[in-house]
């Protein structure tokens, strides 16, 4: 790498993506901000992380048209990427029982399109870049956000849980892969996070449910998650290349 690493974090408007945003910059990675329609909010967390340098990319990960131009704009941005975190994800609750056919093909479609198809598609930019940048592709890294929901089942949002479990997968596809060229390939699954996207939930009545799910008696924060994050995309993780990372708080053993 250089000798600033160059970051690209997925889905940094807000929630998990805006806490890994904030501590790759605190550890004085120059970081790219991405949102796919939230604009205002990533100019907003750009604005807000310490150091200089960072930039801002655009882009809706279900157009691959698109994610090849949002990480060219990242690797001109920042002069390159060492560090891919692909946090972007759709989540669409639907119920089977109380859906139609119609809806059912829709939300599939729009939740694999973003999570797998789009994480792939970033993917595979970022190593094409690795492998054929100049000082070559050696301490390159890649982390994804997975979900304990891959393991322990989304009834509400099947197409979430299994999108997860698919980029588990390609997680350790990548790892095999990739590892002969010096690139490590990880993943962190979370629990239950406290983001703004929970908080009505959290409040309301099944919030003691969900805090009980875990012996620590709450639900994880966005910077418990980041901090895995941050380990997996840093010098000494090499060796945890393969890993899919539990950050749950003990909520869900496997």
């Amino acid at each position: 790498m250089t000798s600033r690493t160059r970051s690209l974090v997925t889905g940094s408007s807000r929630g998990i993506g805006a806490a890994i945003a904030h501590t790759l910059a605190a550890r004085g990675d120059a970081v790219a901000v991405h949102a796919g329609r939230n604009v205002d909010a990533a100019r907003a967390v750009l604005d807000g992380l310490p150091g200089a340098g960072h930039v801002l990319v655009t882009g809706d990960l279900a157009d691959p048209a698109a994610v090849a131009a949002l990480v060219a704009d990242a690797v001109a941005g920042l002069g390159g990427v060492d560090v891919l975190v692909n946090n972007a994800a759709a989540h669409d609750p639907l119920v089977i029982e109380d859906s139609d056919y119609e809806q059912w093909q829709a939300s599939w479609h729009k939740v694999l399109s973003v999570n797998v198809v789009g994480t792939a598609n970033v993917s595979w930019q970022v190593v094409r870049h690795l492998l054929d940048r100049p000082e070559g592709p050696v301490g390159g890294r890649i982390v994804t956000v997975g979900s304990r929901g891959a393991y322990r089942g989304e009834p509400q949002a099947m197409a979430y849980g299994a999108s997860k479990a698919a980029v588990h997968s390609l997680t350790q596809s990548l790892a095999l892969a990739l590892g002969g060229h010096g690139i490590g390939v990880s993943a962190v699954a979370p629990g239950f996070v406290a983001t703004d996207m929970a908080t009505s939930l959290l409040a309301g009545p099944a919030g003691d449910g969900i805090r009980a799910q875990s012996p620590f008696g709450r639900v994880g924060e966005p910077p418990e998650v980041a901090a895995a994050v941050a380990f997996l995309t840093g010098p000494d993780a090499l060796w945890c290349s393969g890993a899919v990372l539990d950050v749950n708080g003990a909520s869900y053993l496997r």
